[in-house]
């Protein structure tokens, strides 16, 4: 071996050697929780990426009913949306409120920034456009939409618009009225998607980043398969589909993207149950997530305490269902996936546990951990990582 080439060898070599000896990425991991019960509000735990060990939860902030969680990026600030029946003497009758924290880096503690009426009875979705700019909650009660805008030091800002809808689908003890479920921005973050629990549509409003307002005259409404009941939405890695978990139904539909209008035009819808089994009163879907590897769906069915692993075709964006696993316990509201995309952890309600599991990265496939953490009435979890 000549010098020069021994040289390249050994530049090599210690480049892997640093690769290796690398530190695993720590993540915190936050729970939003129903604080009915044991719970006080939003608890924090720490995750090894490398060996996926879970530290002890501790109460991050306690805060009321922090049913489900956003987090901005960059990873500085964490929103919660407050299902309470009423926030302030200020709001209208029986509304929520959202709440804004900022995440201490060095423990993973809450410090409440501000607080605001969340516009609406019962808000249980929000989340943050890819800027950083504007914070979006869906009201189940009613069916409407607020957007905010962001402060730079994360607190929640001045009042973009509030939306609200009429309708109605065929199910008339769920849907007799509207219920937003979930607001979430499509990837060239233009568009902000809800899902209309109550009229089985996912509704489009072009949204304007610079003041928060959702254009409520050039929205758009696609429909889902009659009393299907689309509950959450995810898109694939590339942008191209929208994968909508209906709760009411225990299905998928899958929508292609068309981001140019912002239109759904769509391709499937099939179980998240499997094969043979029927969907029962108490079977609900719940929460649906994407891998980061973009190759595997992941959604979440209550009753039947699973969790359905479905592959994609990423020509078509067609789904086949995969496996269905034991959630590790009752009513499986949320779930989340650390962002290596190694380890998924179930959110189990009625059994105040979290469960989690390896991903095998070539089949997408879950196999429990052994790891548990005893948390009350867990709902949403969300991973940060560790600065």
């Amino acid at each position: 071996m000549t010098i020069p080439r021994l040289g390249t060898f050994l530049i090599l070599l210690a480049a892997m050697t640093a690769a290796l000896a690398a530190p695993a990425k720590q993540f915190y991991v936050f729970f939003g929780t129903d604080t009915g019960g044991s719970s006080r509000g939003v608890y924090v735990s720490r995750l090894d990426s490398d060996t996926g060990r879970l530290s002890a939860p501790e109460l991050a902030a306690e805060t009321p009913n922090p049913t489900y969680l956003a987090v901005s990026p960059g990873g500085k600030f964490l929103y919660a949306a407050n299902g309470v029946n009423t926030f302030q003497d200020s709001c209208a009758d029986h509304a929520g409120a959202v709440s804004a924290f900022a995440i201490d880096p060095a423990s993973g503690h809450l410090a409440l920034l501000n607080q605001k009426c969340s516009g609406g009875q019962a808000p249980c979705h929000l989340s943050v456009d890819a800027a950083g700019k504007v914070l979006f909650v869906a009201n189940y009660g009613g069916g409407s939409e607020k957007s905010f805008l962001l402060e730079t030091n994360g607190s929640i800002g001045a009042d973009g618009t509030c939306a609200s809808r009429t309708g109605h689908s065929i199910n008339p003890s769920r849907q007799a009225g509207a219920h937003s479920h979930f607001i979430g921005v499509d990837p060239d973050n233009r568009f902000a998607l809800v899902c209309d629990l109550g009229t089985d549509e996912v509704v489009v409003y072009p949204f304007d980043v610079h003041d928060a307002t959702l254009r409520v005259r050039d929205m758009g409404a696609f429909n889902v398969p009659p009393g299907s009941g689309a509950r959450h939405l995810a898109f694939s890695r590339d942008g191209k589909f929208v994968y909508v978990l209906n709760e009411l139904a225990c299905t998928v539909t899958t929508f292609a993207w068309i981001a140019k209008t912002g239109t759904l035009k769509p391709v499937q819808t099939i179980p998240a149950l499997p094969p043979g089994v029927a969907v029962l009163p108490a079977f609900t879907a719940a929460e649906i997530l994407v891998h980061p590897a973009g190759k595997f769906v992941y959604a979440t069915i209550r009753g039947h305490d699973s969790v359905g692993v479905f592959t994609t075709d990423p020509q078509s964006g067609r789904l086949t269902l995969l496996q269905n696993v034991p959630a590790g316990g009752k009513v499986p509201r949320g779930m989340g996936i650390d962002p290596t995309g190694r380890w998924l952890v179930t959110a189990n309600q009625n059994t105040g546990n979290v469960v989690e599991y390896a991903i095998d990265p070539e089949t997408g496939k879950l196999s429990a951990t052994g790891q548990e953490l005893i948390i009350g009435s867990p709902m949403d979890v969300k991973f940060v990582e560790r600065n």
